[in-house]
């Protein structure tokens, strides 16, 4: 392995989903530097607790942005997500002036996935594709019915769509 690289540890359930857009579960301290690679610019955060202390003091130290958008959920981690809370998300992953973004929760499965999923959804994946991509972070047994229940009725027509959109949201003008 080459010199440096044996320090560079993704987060769990750490993927690339498009040019710019990353999801994860929550970095921990041995992440850092792999996330320094990315060059972030943002942080999605859908979990309902706050950020890790770590992780709170590396987005002052790099000047990057977090959107807590977990808060809008309450207090029970195990519910799902408002589709408030899942607009707003999907509007921070459209916007190139937060780019490069991570979309984050705590095990990176079922609150990105959803957001992720919906994400899919505007840019015109079939909804078997959507759900198989989903599924494929939380496992079989683990899926969430009314995740993926909201995902199959998210509406795409609810998002605007900003002036400077990334190049790979090919479906709207």
């Amino acid at each position: 392995m080459p010199a440096g690289f044996d320090k560079l540890i993704p987060p769990i359930n750490f993927a690339p989903v498009e040019n710019g857009v990353y999801r994860s579960g929550q970095p921990s301290a041995i992440n850092l530097d792999f996330l320094r690679e990315l060059k972030l610019n943002t942080i999605v955060w859908l979990a309902v607790e706050e950020p890790s202390e770590s992780l709170l003091t590396f987005a002052d130290d790099n000047d990057l942005t977090i959107h807590h958008l977990g808060l809008q959920e309450g207090n029970n981690p195990w519910d799902p997500l408002t589709v408030d809370c899942v607009m707003d998300a999907v509007q921070q992953l459209i916007d190139v002036k937060n780019f490069p973004i991570l979309v984050s929760c705590s095990m990176g499965r079922h609150r990105t996935g959803t957001v992720i999923g919906c994400l899919r959804r505007l840019q015109g994946w079939n909804l078997t594709s959507t759900l198989e991509e989903y599924r494929r972070f939380t496992g079989s047994r683990r899926n969430r019915a009314v995740n993926e229940l909201m995902i199959e009725a998210f509406d795409r027509n609810a998002i605007k769509i900003p002036e400077h959109k990334p190049d790979w949201l090919w479906l709207h003008k």
